[in-house]
């Protein structure tokens, strides 16, 4: 199984899940980080992210914030920056990222924060206003776009990231089996030709391993645990 950020954030996040997130599956390693970006209709007022997060302060209760849906990266992106900003923004759930982008740049929806997979080409030919990337470096392919670091959100960060797992009790061997070959992938140049064409990068050797990928796992469901709570947006 490949799953991304949200099944560390399935342990909060639903009411009634029948499986422990950090023990139910034996993982076998991180594929890739993929960056994300704060970006709004084309039109909204304000240039740069300070000027965005001012115009949040007095306007939020007016404004929207699209996402794929309920656990999806661009939600949890979102409850993540309007806590950073302090200030509640009606959240649109829609079923996918394509609606959302669609409606963004309709100007149907203000804002949304999103993979650079699917937003680093309407944000080159002017379809939507970037205000920052979610990585504590800029994107190559997004030279101008600065970090929420640099742009004024401090130690602002978030990936969405993706890892490969196999049924929990998997002998060891084929553990590590499978690492050794995700490792092999990781280094073909057509695969890492690929990930470069759609702005994410493979994983270093030592990252597509199930130590790391168990130590990020049971990380990342320590760090949105409390998030996820201190917003009250529970499934059942």
């Amino acid at each position: 199984m490949i799953h991304h950020i949200g099944i560390s954030t399935a342990a909060t996040l639903y009411r009634n899940l029948a499986y422990d997130t950090k023990t139910a599956f034996a993982p076998i390693g991180i594929v890739t980080y993929a960056p994300m970006t704060i970006i709004a209709r084309p039109d909204l007022a304000p240039n740069d992210l300070r000027e965005l997060i001012a115009y949040i302060k007095t306007n939020g209760d007016k404004m929207t914030f699209g996402n794929a849906g309920l656990g999806a990266a661009s939600h949890l992106c979102g409850m993540l920056f309007m806590i950073a900003v302090d200030k509640q923004i009606q959240a649109i759930p829609y079923k996918g990222n394509a609606p959302v982008m669609n409606d963004l740049m309709a100007k149907q929806i203000d804002l949304t924060c999103d993979q650079t997979t699917n937003t680093t080409q309407p944000i080159l030919a002017k379809l939507v206003k970037s205000y920052a990337i979610t990585t504590k470096t800029r994107l190559a392919s997004l030279p101008d776009l600065p970090t929420a670091d640099e742009a004024g959100l401090k130690g602002f960060e978030v990936s969405a990231w993706h890892g490969i797992y196999a049924p929990k009790g998997t002998p060891d061997a084929i553990i590590q089996k499978l690492s050794k070959a995700l490792q092999a992938a990781l280094r073909d140049p057509d695969l890492v030709k690929r990930f470069s064409d759609i702005n994410t990068d493979p994983v270093s050797q030592e990252e597509a391993t199930p130590k790391a990928l168990k130590t990020l796992l049971d990380s990342e469901v320590d760090r949105w645990a409390p998030i996820i709570k201190s917003t009250g947006q529970f499934a059942d």
